[in-house]
């Protein structure tokens, strides 16, 4: 891994709370003229559903990657459809050489199968652009197996601009008001 702190990981509530601060973060860059490349999860909706998969929003073009299976396929209730995140990751890997900062929705089952959003994952910080994410508490083990040293930081979009702002980037983020 290429500089451990300029890895961030949100945690702490629910996954529709922690794609919110996400989001607030990518629009407080975005507005300050920052590049962000990146996805966020938003749920289907859904009722009576074990799996809230929906879709990746992309933060730099607005487009929707579909990641929802009408039906969970045989032996498991997950309805998360691979090649709809697969989609989200290649447009991901479109736009990283231009970024500032890259904000990925979340590191789960997929990633911790070096599949889904975890080629993003690595070429970015192989790059040397700053991630923020958050973790599937189910996939914390291969989260800190993948990276060790990333920074724990409050969710809230305070929090993240002081992590920015640590990493003493040329692109700074004001601290909001």
């Amino acid at each position: 891994m290429a500089d451990a702190k300029a890895v961030a990981v949100i945690g702490g509530m629910e996954s529709s709370a922690l794609q919110a601060v996400l989001v607030s973060f990518a629009a407080q860059c975005h507005a300050q003229g920052m590049k962000v490349a990146g996805v966020v999860a938003e749920a289907h909706g859904l009722p009576d559903r074990t799996c809230s998969a929906g879709i990746l929003r992309s933060l730099a073009s607005g487009e929707g990657f579909p990641i929802y299976l009408g039906e969970a396929p045989a032996g498991t209730s997950c309805h998360l459809d691979s090649r709809g995140v697969d989609a989200a990751c290649a447009s991901v890997l479109d736009q990283l050489q231009a970024s500032d900062l890259v904000i990925l929705s979340k590191f789960g089952k997929l990633e911790a199968m070096q599949g889904g959003l975890y080629p993003a994952f690595e070429a970015a910080i192989a790059a040397g652009k700053p991630v923020v994410t958050s973790v599937s508490a189910k996939h914390e083990t291969a989260w800190h197996l993948f990276a060790p040293a990333a920074a724990s930081v409050d969710a809230k979009r305070e929090a993240l601009t002081r992590w920015w702002l640590s990493l003493k980037r040329d692109t700074p983020v004001a601290i909001p008001q």
